[in-house]
């Protein structure tokens, strides 16, 4: 048990730093193309749909039976639905038409005056788009942690469960990083900066990780096992409902999302069969 736990750790942590590159994106790309959010949205999506449905939640109801799991399913699915209306979690790098979460440049250089002086590199120029990186940034921080919990349970139930959801929180994550990463870079003109708060939201999740190995693994067993996968599965449930799927319609690119989630769901469904 041991060695699974660190390796459901290290996969937390792997899923976690796609948030920088979706900073790397905004630094360096720029908005990637509708097709491609939408598609990778939809394939995340029905990852998430799949594999909890297939795996954890039939894992928990085999472990403690059927109304305990799906009570700890709908218990997940509450939590995260309390965390949204409790921290907002806006998607800016998943809205169609907002042209300030994207900025083609920086909205001020690295280097310059001001009031007659040489002005500090990574200096804030822009202060309303700073605030909007910020608190982008907690928002993510905060969603972040149940999701480094799913990775981890998932993991420790079976690896190549723990891969497959690790797989899809990174895709998952990289518009995050994208829309925390690209308002700082264009209030300060630092690339470092934006890169380093996009890798700060994504250690939230190896954190959420080891907090539940902390607070669990004295008493882990395979009922309480088995209630927290149930509940896992409604955390990714709601995730993939109310986040993902919705944010790929926003491209308008007609059943686009929804061939992203049926081929997520394919692969899934395919790696399963394949790896027994």
């Amino acid at each position: 048990m041991g060695g699974t736990i660190w390796f459901a750790l290290l996969l937390s942590t792997l899923a976690g730093l796609s948030t920088g590159l979706g900073s790397l994106l905004a630094i360096f790309v720029g908005k990637p193309g509708p097709r491609f959010m939408t598609l990778t949205l939809g394939f995340s999506c029905g990852v998430m749909v799949l594999i909890s449905f297939q795996e954890l939640l039939h894992e928990g109801i085999n472990a403690v039976g059927f109304a305990p799991a799906y009570a700890a399913f709908f218990g997940g699915m509450l939590l995260m639905l309390l965390v949204d209306v409790l921290i907002p979690h806006d998607f800016m790098a998943e809205r169609r038409d907002d042209a300030q979460a994207f900025p083609a440049a920086p909205a001020c250089p690295g280097r310059g005056r001001e009031r007659g002086r040489r002005r500090r590199r990574g200096a804030v120029c822009d202060n309303r788009l700073y605030r909007l990186g910020l608190c982008t940034a907690i928002g993510v921080v905060i969603h972040n942690f149940p999701e480094g919990m799913a990775s981890f349970a998932g993991a420790l139930q079976d690896t190549r469960v723990g891969m497959a959801i690790a797989v899809a929180i990174a895709l998952h994550n990289i518009p995050e990083g994208l829309a925390v990463s690209a308002p700082v870079y264009a209030a300060t003109g630092s690339r470092w900066r934006a890169l380093s708060w996009g890798l700060l939201c994504g250690a939230a999740e190896p954190a959420g990780a080891a907090l539940t190995a902390l607070l669990l693994f004295p008493f882990l067993s395979s009922a309480v096992l088995g209630y927290l996968l149930a509940a896992v599965a409604g955390i990714m449930v709601f995730i993939a409902l109310d986040e993902l799927l919705p944010a790929a319609h926003e491209y308008n690119l007609q059943h686009m999302g929804v061939i992203g989630v049926m081929s997520g769901m394919v692969v899934m469904a395919l790696s399963l069969w394949m790896l027994g």
